[in-house]
């Protein structure tokens, strides 16, 4: 059966260099700074992204949290949106293990957080509040849509924040997707931020890992956390060699992603019962709202091997991705609209 996944970029296969790399890795103990992989791909990131430093962890959600924590004190909050990854799809580890609140408050509908709520919703001084200490925003926006963060913003949002003394985390797992579609450096887009996150599992298509990046005096205490959480790799090299791959060979490409993403939409909007704005459609995230009863119809694609999930109340979020031709895509709208009008 053929199979067109489109579930996740976190089901991207490593290509074939990668698997060379990963072979003939040079290998070292990570956590007393002696793999030389590792270290080269922490100094690679950092240097891409305009910072002092850069370390190497598991997953997003670890490098959010040792972000968070590296920045934040117990008792303190964080100001992010309603709809961030950091505050729906990460176990609530800020608060539950670190002691951080959240502040949420409303994304507007490209992703961004209102400046003006973002001003009103920082918090000091009075023995009922837990004081603000940061400001995360997610870039691109996953549960927007997939749009990307300007740098404009960006700058606008760090005005706001250092002028109330508040860190500023981007929590980057598509960054470079944001980077190729604005058609702008990643390092323009994270210059006002104290740290950024960003996968090389996803759009980037290495197997494991993250990066956090940020100054020397933070990335430290990450690094830190980092032990403190279990994540201390040893021979990472195995990982890292991966990502320096992915980051010299997978990021121009990341423009297939968004017009196949582009296609998609197209194809899904010519389907009766379907809702969906091409136009929206910015990198690689494509939602649609489907017709009624769309756990069946899912599985009745499902069990053709076009692999889609359904948020909660129902809207499809497909993802494409390394791996995902426009044929395949194609294929995947046949399947959809064969089940959809049977």
């Amino acid at each position: 059966m053929r199979i067109v996944d489109l579930r996740s970029d976190t089901v991207t296969q490593p290509s074939e260099e990668m698997r060379q790399a990963i072979a003939t890795a040079e290998l070292g103990d990570d956590v007393y700074g002696e793999d030389p992989t590792v270290n080269a791909l922490e100094n690679m990131a950092s240097e891409m992204l305009g910072k002092e430093a850069g370390l190497l962890v598991t997953s997003g959600t670890m490098g959010n949290f040792v972000s968070i924590l590296a920045q934040c004190e117990r008792g303190q909050e964080i100001i992010l949106g309603e709809q961030t990854h950091i505050y729906n799809a990460e176990g609530g580890g800020a608060s539950t293990l670190g002691g951080v609140a959240f502040h949420p408050i409303p994304n507007t509908n490209i992703g961004t957080l209102d400046l003006n709520q973002v001003e009103n919703a920082v918090r000091f001084g009075n023995i009922h509040w837990s004081p603000t200490a940061m400001v995360a925003i997610e870039n691109t926006q996953n549960a927007c849509g997939g749009i990307p963060i300007t740098p404009s913003y960006m700058s606008d949002l760090s005005k706001i924040a250092k002028s109330n003394g508040l860190r500023v985390h981007v929590d980057g797992a598509r960054l470079f997707n944001a980077a190729v579609c604005l058609e702008t450096p990643a390092s323009e887009l994270v210059k006002d931020a104290d740290t950024v996150t960003f996968c090389l599992s996803k759009g980037l298509s290495a197997p494991v890992g993250s990066i956090v990046c940020g100054d020397k005096t933070t990335i430290a205490k990450a690094r830190e956390w980092r032990k403190t959480l279990g994540a201390g790799m040893r021979q990472a090299g195995i990982i890292a060699a991966a990502g320096i791959v992915a980051l010299n060979t997978m990021i121009e490409r990341l423009s297939d992603d968004h017009a196949n993403a582009k296609r998609l939409a197209k194809g899904l909007n010519s389907i009766p019962g379907f809702s969906i704005d091409p136009e929206s459609v910015k990198t690689n995230l494509v939602f649609a709202e489907p017709p009624e009863a769309p756990y069946d119809l899912i599985n009745q694609i499902n069990n053709r091997g076009v692999l889609i999930n359904a948020r909660p109340g129902g809207t499809w979020r497909l993802t494409t991705h390394y791996g995902i031709t426009s044929e395949d895509v194609d294929y995947a709208i046949d399947v959809i609209k064969s089940e959809a009008v049977s």
